[in-house]
Formats: structure tokens, sequence, C-alpha cells
């Protein structure tokens, strides 16, 4: 009998995030099986099948350190197929098997720069398309209150809450780093570890997203005053922070309850210096 895998036992084989690896066995595009207790388990033949060969031959297990990881430490398997220019407009397609996950890229030889963070608010949204678009409308109005004695009470003309910050900073009006993340309402603490770790402790912009992260009290809607530490951090760090009286509750080593953060640092004597989080898909690529 094959070996059946945990969910985060092969996004991890496959080096693509666990979000991702659960929107494919939703979708279909990897197979699964069900445990008597209604839990995913991906078959090691499905893992073989994704996996880009490089033997013909030979143990999967033993096949699997010559693979070909596109962008780094804990990123995407794979091989990239298209390549097209358009102005200062780049898109690459890289194929994982027979999934194709495209990402667009754009600079300016000016210094512009953009910060952008796309969200519908949860997995589906409000569940709701727009008509025959294929358009899923976003749920961020979930933050209002019904009631009407709220200061944050659903009325017209209203903005609600929302966690979304892409951020910027700026030297002399002009933008010297370009830095964002996801993270449900963690992410105000995410982005002043990435901005302080490379203004003030001087670190390059990979080094900044890699290094090891925390997030205090509510995130993704959970409502929590513990302070979340990744697994990364010694126990020495968790004893003496309890010992402050914080509620230290461990995470795993690259957990993307921290958030997915992207950066760019733009060099005053020219050149970008752009840094990708492990903890998710993307990856930071120059042309």
């Amino acid at each position: 009998m094959q070996k059946l895998l945990a969910p985060r036992e092969a996004a991890n084989i496959l080096g693509i995030s666990y979000p991702t690896l659960k929107q494919w066995i939703y979708h279909g595009k990897i197979k699964s099986v069900k445990t008597p207790g209604g839990h995913h388990r991906v078959p090691e033949s499905e893992i073989d099948r994704l996996i880009p060969m490089k033997f013909e031959r030979g143990d999967p297990a033993a096949r699997r350190p010559y693979f070909r990881r596109i962008s780094g430490r804990n990123q995407l398997i794979g091989r990239v197929v298209g390549l097209k220019f358009s102005g200062l407009l780049a898109q690459v397609t890289l194929a994982i098997g027979e999934q194709h996950i495209t990402a667009i890229i754009t600079a300016d030889a000016q210094g512009n720069a953009v910060s952008l963070i796309q969200s519908v608010y949860f997995t589906w949204g409000s569940g709701l398309v727009a008509g025959d678009t294929g358009v899923v409308l976003q749920n961020r109005g979930s933050f209002f209150s019904l009631d009407a004695r709220q200061a944050n009470a659903l009325a017209p003309r209203k903005r609600t809450l929302h966690t979304l910050i892409p951020s910027m900073y700026l030297e002399s009006g002009r933008a010297r780093f370009v830095y964002g993340t996801m993270g449900g309402e963690g992410q105000p603490q995410t982005q002043a570890a990435l901005v302080t770790r490379r203004l003030d402790r001087g670190m390059g912009a990979q080094a900044c997203v890699e290094a090891p992260r925390w997030v205090y009290g509510r995130t993704w809607g959970a409502p929590t005053r513990a302070l979340r530490l990744e697994g990364r951090y010694g126990p020495d760090v968790a004893g003496e922070l309890a010992s402050r009286g914080h509620d230290v509750k461990m995470a795993g080593e690259w957990d993307d309850l921290f958030g997915h953060a992207q950066c760019i640092w733009l060099d005053p004597q020219g050149g970008l210096l752009g840094g990708s989080d492990p903890r998710a898909d993307g990856g930071a690529l120059g042309f």
C-alpha cells in the first residue's frame, strides 16, 4: 500500500504553501483520500505525478534532492515555461506538473514603485459572483456591526475598519522601501518588523522577510491576547517573555499565521533588491 501524506507534509515536499495545497485538493487538481475521521491525505503517487522528473528511474525519494527550486527556500518547484515582455511589464509562467502559476512583475527605470494588496476577505469573499463575469465580490463589510448603537454600525456612505495596509517608505519624496503583507490584524506588526529590520538593523531585503516573526493578540479574526512566536525563536526567548507576564504560544517554524510578506529596496546607488516570503508561493525575480 502506498504512503499517504498529511497535507502539510505534501505541501512541504512540493514546495508550495499549505493553503495552496488545500485549494488544489478542493478544486480536484490533486487527488486525495479521506480518513475515517474526515481528514484529507495525499497519496505519494500524486506527489510523483506533480514533481518534475530529473531521473526516469529510481526511488522517488532519491530524486527529490535534485529537483530544481525556482525561487529559493521552500518555494515553488517547477520550470519556467513562458516569459513575455511588454515595455516594463514581465509575465512569468511557472509549471508544476499540470498546474501553471502566473506572476506579473513590473518595475520603473525612474524609480517609481507600486505597493498593491488584493483581497476578497476570506477564501471566497462574500460568496457572490457579479452576474456572469466570474468576479467574486469581496466581503470587507463583515467588519461592520448591525447594532446601530455601535461606532462601527453599518450606514450609508460609511467605510469600515479593514486590515489592508500596502506600504511605502520614502526618502526626499521618493520611494526607497516598498513592502506589504497579508496576515489579518497581524499586518501592522509584520510591517513594523520589516521596516525596522531594514532601516535600523541594516538587514537585506530577503533577510527582513525570512527572519522569525511574532504576533500579539487577535489576528485572522481569532480573539486572543496571547503572544505567538514562530518556532525558530529559541526557548530562552519564549521563557523570558513568559517571565514578563506574556501568554506565550509557539507556532510552526515557517508559519503563514504570521503573514506572507514581500518587499523591494530601491538602492540609492541604483538597482533593486527584492525579498519574497518562504511562507508563501511568491518569488523575487529580476530581469
